[in-house]
């Protein structure tokens, strides 16, 4: 690219040197008209050596920038896959999106046309001052002047102008974030009527881009080498015409001169763009590495302890909190032996769900030990621990995908009868079979396509096909009807013989069933006993149960 640059520079200085000496060759008498079409035929073949150099320059250019933006796409979807769900719980969606796909393609313009105008506009900058010399000593001088001024502008107006790029690229964040966050939550706004105030609160999102990009466009209009390109064309003019009185240089070094002082207006006019491409380049690319670079607090230990899951899960004196000094779980102690099946009840907003996301170390406990086999979850190795558990929330999400690749996305190796067996545990086969494309039906993003009983029971396909050592059911058969729920506890009981279970419900059925219930309550620990020993001891428990039956009447 630097090649093409500097060759490009270099040949575009031939052609006014060329035309410098056709002109002085016209004026003998009688006119060389030798010279002339010697001169032309130069200028011909140079050119046409400029056009295969600028060729190479552009498309090396081109090729940098793509490479550049594929690398920053890969490593900043490689770094936020390896944030902790604190940290996405925290970050907007749409702002993620916005830095991942405009910001991005950002770095690729900072780089072509970018980096690529300014290095050529650099070359062009210097070829005055290596030639001028070449006609008198003293013709430097009004290049030299322009370089100087020229540097010392636009120094001025890139530090003026990163501020307002950091704006243009922050307002189109938040504008992406607010569209995203509308879009995710349509539902409830057409439910609720509310569009008009949605529209307005994106307006004033779009109305901050505008203006920022605006303060942008006034920042450019006040560059001041459009001036300072005059200037030296003026000064540089009256110098030469000064020495041709003289009679140190002759009619065609003039020509000659004025010829490479219009170099000058290459970088002047094509600085514009190429700066602003730079600085909003260079914006993108911090706001790209803040958020790669935002300290997650969660280790995925890759040197962990790695083995098979037994299945004991032990919590110690276990206190979390989402937010420091406001604990949601305080103080629970209790242990679960392995292929056990545990019940946990509670009240909404017990800290049922968030007890149970611990364990697989989608947050870890602020105070205490949650033990998995007597190993301290955060000394084992992130992955090799997920692989192992399993939760299936009430809140199913389904890929935009085909029915087998959701229940097979745990287990990529899986086979066609592994994938159907999963789904004949879970009850699911007999409504996979009715679509039209059997397990190669494409459901809709989050399954949006299915019903919620049908998300659910792909949900347990999933799980009972990777065959976790600790399955957690996070009230995951809410959304499907007795007789249905009756068959996939069938199977989980089937499944329970080789794991620890664990059920998030509000079913007696499945509360009975288990082998210990722990009841919360406002985040503590209340009892863990039996059914029928907390039947007998534990009054919380016994009004818990009672709604619960009450619920189910």
């Amino acid at each position: 690219m630097f090649i093409g640059a500097f060759g490009n520079a270099a040949l575009a200085a031939v052609v006014p040197v060329l035309i410098g000496r056709a002109f002085d060759a016209a004026l003998e008498t009688p006119a060389n008209l030798g010279t002339i079409g010697w001169m032309a035929i130069g200028v011909v073949i140079s050119q046409s050596v400029r056009a295969v150099l600028q060729l190479g320059r552009n498309f090396s250019s081109a090729v940098m920038g793509e490479r550049l933006e594929r690398d920053m796409r890969d490593e900043l979807y490689v770094s936020l896959l390896g944030k902790s769900t604190a940290f996405h719980d925290s970050q907007p969606v749409g702002d993620t999106m916005a830095r991942a796909t405009n910001d991005v393609h950002e770095v690729n313009l900072l780089m072509n046309p970018g980096v690529n105008l300014v290095a050529g506009s650099a070359n062009f900058m210097i070829m005055p001052l290596l030639v001028a010399p070449s006609y008198h000593p003293q013709l430097a001088v009004a290049p030299l002047f322009f370089i100087v001024t020229y540097v010392l502008a636009v120094i001025r107006y890139l530090k003026v102008l990163q501020g307002v790029a950091d704006r243009v690229r922050q307002a189109f964040g938040s504008m992406n974030g607010r569209l995203a966050e509308a879009i995710d939550g349509i539902e409830l706004v057409k439910s609720t009527a509310q569009e008009v105030q949605e529209i307005g609160l994106f307006n004033n999102n779009a109305a901050d881009y505008r203006d920022a990009a605006v303060e942008q466009g006034k920042i450019e209009a006040r560059f001041l080498p459009l001036l300072l390109l005059g200037i030296t064309q003026g000064i540089g003019f009256m110098h030469a015409l000064y020495l041709f009185q003289l009679g140190e240089i002759a009619v065609g070094d003039v020509v000659g001169y004025m010829g490479l002082m219009a170099l000058f207006g290459f970088p002047t006019f094509i600085s514009l763009l190429a700066y602003s491409r730079v600085s909003l380049g260079l914006a993108g690319a911090r706001r790209i590495l803040e958020l790669m670079n935002r300290e997650t607090l969660l280790d995925e230990n890759v040197a962990g302890h790695q083995a098979q899951i037994k299945g004991a899960v032990r919590f110690d004196n276990v206190t979390f909190g989402y937010v420091a000094e406001s604990p949601v779980l305080q103080d629970i102690d209790f242990s679960i032996e392995p292929g056990q099946t545990v019940a946990i009840v509670g009240q909404t907003g017990s800290g049922k769900s968030t007890l149970a996301k611990l364990i697989n170390r989608t947050y870890d406990v602020t105070n205490g030990r949650l033990l998995l086999d007597g190993i301290d979850v955060r000394d084992w190795n992130l992955a090799a621990l997920r692989q192992q558990i399993s939760i299936i929330e009430q809140d199913v999400f389904l890929f935009s995908r085909t029915v087998g690749e959701n229940i097979a996305f745990g287990c990529p190796g899986a086979t066609q009868e592994m994938i159907e067996e999963a789904a004949k545990a879970a009850q699911a086969h007999d409504f996979i079979l009715n679509f039209k494309d059997g397990y190669e039906t494409v459901i809709g993003e989050r399954g949006v396509t299915l019903s919620g009983g049908q998300r659910q029971r792909l949900a347990l396909a999933r799980a009972f096909l990777t065959r976790p050592r600790i399955l957690i059911l996070d009230d995951s058969t809410s959304a499907v009807d007795s007789a249905t729920e009756d068959q996939i506890q069938q199977a989980i009981v089937r499944a329970a013989a080789n794991q620890t279970t664990i059920l998030i419900t509000h079913r007696l059925s499945q509360i009975r069933w288990a082998d210990k219930v722990v009841v919360m309550r406002k985040g503590q620990m209340e009892a863990v006993g039996t059914h029928e020993e907390l039947m007998t001891r534990s009054l919380a428990y016994r009004r818990i149960f009672e709604q619960y039956e009450a619920i189910e009447a």
